[in-house]
């Protein structure tokens, strides 16, 4: 595996542009996209956004049916997006596949080196074949809890910049929150983005998600969401409501839009 070959599994630090702003742009990006089109933001405009303000040749997503089951491309921004996408979800491999499978972002910055080829050797060849060197995958997920993939498909070889990369990081943040909030019926439109990166991402949510798994009796991905959502018609941080679940102060109970503090 080469130096710009990599597996990431957390975006790089990047001061240029503060995560405040870096998130409201991206935000501005999507809604703007869906303004466009005169409809409602969905996973659809995050993604084309995302392949219009990057330097790549288009975009894709998909997302998992659950636990044991393969990614199934959901949405893609051009034919031949679509088309890699298609491909690896016919023969179960390629940098979308692996990027699932770790939870972690598989970052190639070209296709047709030998290395690669016996990484992936039916998708790599036949990505090549189709004009595509560089594939940037990274996962939509917040710890052991994913969702799905947005990979960015490049003809040319090379790496993302560092700036780049980051902003197709709060991408798939975007995308992520967009999942979520649509599990439990959240108008994400409805607010701008206030972290650079979701928080979904600290350990303590992490904690918080499955004592909620359990409380209420479904799986990590639906707890999370309900736990966004209590933030959100609380208008509340992530990471505040999550504390308050791990120190117990907040009990979520099923069949109840609306939380309950443990001592009641």
């Amino acid at each position: 595996m080469g130096d710009n070959d990599r597996v990431s599994a957390d975006p790089p630090q990047v001061n240029v542009v503060p995560a405040r702003s870096r998130a409201g742009r991206v935000w501005t990006a999507v809604t703007e996209c869906a303004r466009r089109e005169g409809k409602t933001v969905s996973l659809r405009h995050a993604c084309i956004a995302c392949a219009e303000a990057l330097p790549v040749t288009g975009a894709g997503l998909s997302l998992s049916r659950g636990p044991g089951h393969d990614r199934e491309p959901v949405y893609s921004s051009d034919p031949l997006s679509d088309e890699l996408e298609e491909l690896q979800f016919t023969i179960g491999e390629g940098p979308c596949v692996e990027a699932l499978g770790l939870i972690q972002s598989v970052l190639v910055s070209d296709l047709s080196t030998e290395d690669n080829g016996r990484r992936w050797p039916a998708f790599a060849p036949a990505a090549v074949g189709h004009g595509v060197r560089a594939v940037f995958a990274m996962p939509l997920a917040a710890g052991a809890v994913k969702v799905g993939v947005l990979g960015l498909y490049r003809r040319r070889a090379g790496s993302l910049t560092r700036d780049e990369l980051t902003d197709a990081y709060v991408y798939a943040d975007a995308a992520l929150a967009l999942v979520l909030d649509d599990l439990v019926g959240v108008d994400t439109a409805r607010r701008p983005f206030v972290d650079g990166g979701f928080v979904e991402r600290s350990a303590e949510v992490h904690q918080a998600t499955g004592m909620m798994s359990v409380q209420l009796g479904v799986g990590a991905i639906d707890a999370l969401a309900r736990l966004r959502a209590y933030a959100y018609v609380n208008d509340r941080r992530v990471a505040d409501v999550a504390g308050d679940v791990v120190d117990r102060r907040l009990r979520f109970s099923p069949g109840r839009d609306t939380s309950e503090d443990a001592g009641s």
